[in-house]
């Protein structure tokens, strides 16, 4: 059977697109080894996992982690390197040059990204990163998660791939069967609402807390879990116009593998999934959006023209102006006083991650490329 590695040294060991969607599609088909910061090493459900040191500067990565990742993984003699990030392609040579294909994997785009950075973003990192990104357009297999990417990379020497990434139904349902809470009354007198992903201004936190603050008015109990790593400063929250007001109601739980967080999601009235356009954000989606439709929840998302054409013929949600937290605060008033509006919201963003916005097609076609590049 033929070896794949799977190589980050920036996503967390619990990362739900490589350890519960791509490892899971390529077992059964290829030796599956998977090199990732914080990792546990061993071997679990047919996945050999190789731990790698954790650190969030880039410099430290480069200078400590990457070797540790070449000193573990090189004797491997993989037949595919998948990497996941930009900073690995230096050492991915090293691996084509050890005889494997390697494939550069792009989830964000970093040429517009650089712009809302608050670190790894000095400019002798961006020049790094225009210089490698080149060579790997000229050397490396690609995958890119948003056909939106495909504007920046149209020069491309080798085959690639779109493989955007929705949904996983069965681990979605695998993480919230034991925690389903029947939500049946008309009026809920403590309502949680639901956020998983970055906190930060860009991703609309001062407008979350702002419509947090407005709903207090009618439901002083209401609540905001707010689930991925803080990217605010402490004096840039309280600066925000409704912190004190709303504090008390709102929980920092930080980054959380996603099987903790979700159970939070089977009790809440809406998902939030505002982001404001800036960077790549207005022309990709957010994966939190399909997460959301597929856990039934209703969805709150910025009226991107791109998220629109998802929500609205869907019926699951949504669209408003990411900066208006009095949209917002409606939005979820009408998810907590209208049961049947919020079901019907739920069941159709269901249908749609079911019927379109899964990970049984993308897996499939994931499978498909890793077996054309093996037999070029």
């Amino acid at each position: 059977m033929k070896r794949v590695l799977l190589l980050s040294t920036v996503h967390p060991a619990t990362d739900s697109r490589i350890m519960y969607k791509i490892a899971p599609s390529l077992q059964g088909h290829y030796e599956v080894f998977c090199a990732l910061p914080g990792v546990r090493g061993g071997l679990k459900e047919k996945l050999h996992l190789i731990g790698l040191p954790k650190f969030e500067r880039l410099l430290p990565r480069i200078l400590l982690t990457h070797p540790v990742a070449l000193f573990k993984c090189l004797w491997l003699r993989a037949h595919i390197v998948h990497i996941f990030v930009p900073e690995l392609i230096p050492i991915a040579f090293l691996f084509q040059w050890a005889g494997a294909k390697v494939i550069y994997e792009v989830q964000e785009n970093l040429f517009k990204k650089f712009a809302i950075k608050r670190y790894n973003n000095s400019l002798i990192f961006k020049r790094l990163f225009h210089y490698f990104d080149k060579l790997a357009r000229r050397n490396f297999y690609c995958i890119f998660t948003d056909d939106a990417y495909l504007e920046a990379y149209h020069d491309l020497a080798k085959p690639y791939s779109v493989v955007h990434n929705y949904v996983s139904l069965p681990v979605i349902d695998s993480h919230t069967h034991e925690c389903i809470r029947a939500r049946g009354h008309l009026r809920i007198p403590a309502p949680e609402i639901f956020y998983l992903g970055v906190v930060s201004m860009e991703r609309c936190l001062d407008t979350m807390i702002n419509a947090l603050a407005l709903l207090k008015n009618s439901y002083p109990e209401c609540h905001l879990h707010l689930f991925g790593p803080v990217r605010v400063k402490k004096a840039e929250l309280e600066a925000i116009a409704g912190y004190q007001t709303a504090k008390n109601n709102v929980t920092f739980h930080g980054y959380t593998d996603q099987k903790a967080a979700l159970r939070y999601a089977r009790q809440s009235v809406a998902g939030i999934a505002l982001l404001k356009p800036v960077a790549d954000y207005p022309e990709s989606f957010p994966t939190k959006l399909f997460e959301y439709m597929a856990l039934k929840l209703p969805v709150i998302t910025s009226d991107f023209p791109v998220y629109r054409q998802i929500v609205e013929p869907s019926g699951c949600g949504f669209c408003i102006s990411p900066y208006d937290a009095e949209a917002l605060c409606n939005a979820l008033e009408s998810c907590i006083t209208n049961d049947a509006m919020r079901s019907q919201m739920g069941g159709n963003g269901r249908k749609a991650a079911e019927t379109m916005y899964n990970w049984t097609c993308e897996g499939e076609k994931l499978l498909s490329f890793y077996n054309d590049i093996l037999d070029s």
